[in-house]
């Protein structure tokens, strides 16, 4: 018994190892390939032989031609403000379907889950089409409207943390002459901090890094572009792609999400931990 004990759990170690070198080797092969001398993706080594900073310094060098640190800002606010509006439209959305029991309840979750199983680049299509409709084209507006409107279909984490709430807790604050809003403000978000982080940086990160939907809205206007779409530019725009510098641009693009991740990743365990328990 001890031994079938034993090998489960080094078998168990033994995956972890995998998943954990299937997930860092990317990223630091990556890291590596942003230092390496050329332009080339191949290498006989991942850690170069002689390491250089060219391929940083070639991104900020032309910021006339290619304006990344004015990338960088449409990336954050465009991120941000996508964040604020789809976090409070994510908590509205789960905070309806958890606490309340009205007619097509179901009917709304199910269509809810089924969408969110489809990638966002399918509707890109009627979306372009209702943005040229309204004149929105090439602006952050649109992307900010569709990365907080679609902050809705991921609500599932946010109810299910909503659903492990007891409803003495709102019954009594109900009792007391409290309206569902002030149940809501009071009791509910107060103690919802780690699912409110969670469901926040998921969202903030989703903007941050697309580049579908930016690439198609944004269309041609260099000042308006997000960094995702101006580094591909950079990158791409010329015969010979110049992989040491993406790579190099995919790091700095990186770097924000991680910090925050890191800054913040014991509020995130127990936001996934509390929503997953009963979603």
């Amino acid at each position: 018994m001890k031994k079938n004990i034993s090998l489960r759990i080094i078998l168990s170690y033994l995956l972890l190892v995998l998943i954990a070198i299937a997930v860092i080797y990317p990223s630091f092969w990556v890291i590596m390939t942003s230092f390496r001398e050329g332009t080339s993706l191949y290498s006989e080594s991942i850690i170069p032989k002689n390491m250089t900073l060219d391929h940083y310094r070639e991104i900020f060098a032309n910021d006339d031609v290619s304006p990344v640190l004015t990338w960088y800002g449409n990336t954050l606010k465009v991120a941000t403000l996508s964040m604020l509006f789809g976090t409070i439209i994510q908590l509205f959305t789960a905070y309806t379907i958890s606490r309340f029991r009205f007619k097509g309840r179901r009917v709304v979750m199910s269509s809810i889950l089924l969408l969110s199983m489809f990638p966002g680049f399918l509707s890109l299509v009627a979306i372009y089409a209702m943005f040229q409709r309204f004149d929105l084209l090439g602006t952050h507006a649109a992307l900010i409207i569709v990365y907080s409107a679609g902050a809705a279909l991921g609500m599932f984490v946010a109810k299910g943390y909503f659903d492990t709430m007891p409803r003495g807790l709102e019954e009594a604050a109900r009792i007391d002459g409290a309206s569902h809003m002030t149940v809501f403000l009071k009791i509910f978000l107060p103690l919802s901090k780690p699912m409110l982080i969670y469901i926040a940086l998921t969202t903030f990160t989703g903007a941050f890094v697309d580049f579908v939907l930016a690439k198609a809205i944004l269309r041609n206007d260099r000042e308006v572009w997000t960094l995702a779409v101006g580094l591909y530019d950079m990158v791409f725009s010329s015969k010979d792609a110049k992989y040491t510098l993406f790579a190099a641009g995919a790091v700095l693009a990186a770097i924000p999400v991680t910090l925050l991740f890191l800054a913040l990743q014991r509020f995130l365990v127990e936001g996934i931990t509390a929503g997953s328990s009963k979603g």
